[in-house]
């Protein structure tokens, strides 16, 4: 999880963070009415991962607001690496519980198998957390319920979205299939709201519904394999970070500890159809340190590579993976994901005016995405230049392992990683870490085995 920011990826300090379960009222603009509500205004949130339990938790406390979570399956353990920055233990006021492992030392492995231990920068009570996205999921949607939100285990199968989606527009119609009960197949539903929520991740129905264009994805692929206490034990505060094309094109494969297991995985967007190859190499490379455990889990996901061309339409908007909200290089989105729910939940409770009107789509924008993409849109840009950089062949791989032996290129990037802002840059080192970069790609080009070419023209023409 740990990609090379190189003090970069900035994050401006001044954005307002929400700490704690309850969110303090926030001051309302003085926006004319746009559609005065006499009735509660209805809220529906599609997806109960981090962005739309986060987002939900918001909504549920306003009293003239009726909030509606819908998630397909309560239980969904999406396939993830499951590391959150220590930033957002405090801003979110996770409880210790769903945090299996708290790592204070990686491991990055190069094409050559060179080995680069990172972690010494780091203070005592700094870490990164590694969680179950089931625990952790389900432990926002829970708290998000207990503020209010009305909860549907349902499927959501078809988005009527009105002619007219201003605020004096007519109502989304959201047509679902309820699970309740011990029977399998469910219950046809109908839901009608004045404003939704997109946070139902890569394949986001919303999204399709409202228009908002298309992405690229990579496919992630993870294996849950229970190994011995004896080899658990390695990785006790301790993840493995393998780049090379053997394990992927164009990211990096990962063996991550969980409470009683590891997560062994890899992930590629531009030969997804390969990705069960690249993953037996993950195994291989990974060797005696996971030989004889017992695969548990078997996952998959799309995971997006850009943000979709239109994030809000209407009174309609998208957070998280359905926004497109995963930062290159690092493959990072949990905190991003809960992040922009809480951010969309504001600014809605901002311009609902206490539920007494609609926000337009173009007070959507101002309020929500424009100070989003202020925040992180300079971490974007960056992780997605340095990921083309340093994932684009072996001997820039060789290099990208080389220069994290750097003890300022490791405080720069745990800085940038833990808090989400850039502590302490050095001019003169930034000076310095530029002639070395150059030196590691030439060393780098010298040492690295030739990528292997692979073939996909079918399925590349689906890229965007």
């Amino acid at each position: 999880m740990l990609a090379l920011t190189i003090g970069l990826a900035l994050s401006p300090q001044g954005y307002s963070a929400f700490g704690g379960a309850r969110v303090a009222r926030v001051a309302r603009p003085a926006h004319p009415t746009s559609a005065n509500i006499e009735a509660k205004i209805r809220i529906a949130v599609v997806g109960g991962g981090p962005s739309g339990a986060c987002c939900a938790e918001i909504l549920a406390q306003e009293p003239n607001v009726e909030t509606f979570l819908i998630e397909r399956k309560m239980d969904n353990a999406k396939p993830c690496g499951g590391a959150i920055p220590l930033c957002m233990v405090e801003e979110f006021q996770l409880p210790p519980e769903i945090i299996d492992r708290k790592v204070r030392k990686m491991k990055m492995i190069s094409p050559s198998n060179r080995e680069v231990d990172i972690g010494q920068t780091l203070e005592p009570n700094e870490y990164i957390g590694m969680c179950r996205r089931e625990i952790m999921d389900g432990y926002l949607r829970q708290r998000a319920e207990k503020n209010g939100a009305n909860m549907i285990n349902g499927l959501v199968t078809k988005i009527d979205v009105p002619e007219d989606t201003s605020p004096t527009g007519g109502k989304y119609v959201i047509y679902y299939a309820e699970y309740a009960g011990e029977g399998a197949a469910g219950k046809p539903q109908r839901l009608e709201v004045d404003l939704i929520v997109g946070a139902d991740g890569a394949n986001s129905r919303v999204a399709k519904a409202m228009d908002a264009g298309e992405y690229n994805y990579a496919i992630a692929f993870q294996e849950r394999i229970k190994i011995s206490d004896e080899k658990m034990a390695f990785y006790e505060d301790l993840a493995e970070m393998y780049v090379g094309d053997d394990v992927s094109p164009d990211f990096y494969g990962w063996v991550f500890p969980k409470y009683d297991h590891v997560g062994v995985g890899t992930g590629t967007v531009i030969n997804r159809p390969a990705i069960k190859e690249y993953q037996d190499a993950m195994r291989l490379r990974a060797g005696d340190k996971i030989a004889g455990g017992k695969i548990i889990k078997v996952e998959a996901h799309p995971i997006p590579e850009h943000m979709r061309p239109r994030r809000v339409v209407g009174r309609a908007a998208l957070v998280g993976d359905a926004a497109g909200y995963v930062t290159k290089c690092s493959g990072e989105g949990i905190y991003f994901a809960a992040k922009s729910g809480r951010m969309l939940g504001e600014s809605l409770v901002r311009l609902m005016q206490g539920g007494t009107r609609l926000p337009t789509e173009s007070e959507i924008i101002r309020e929500y995405i424009t100070p989003y993409d202020k925040a992180y849109g300079p971490t974007y840009f960056v992780l997605d230049l340095l990921q083309r950089i340093f994932y684009s062949s072996n001997g820039a791989r060789e290099a990208f392992v080389e220069m994290c032996e750097s003890d300022y290129v490791q405080r720069v990037t745990f800085n940038s990683y833990l808090y989400k802002k850039v502590q302490g840059n050095n001019p003169i080192e930034d000076i310095k870490l530029l002639f070395n970069t150059v030196g590691s790609l030439i060393r780098g080009a010298a040492v690295a085995a030739p990528d292997k070419a692979f073939s996909n023209p079918k399925e590349s023409l689906k890229r965007l």
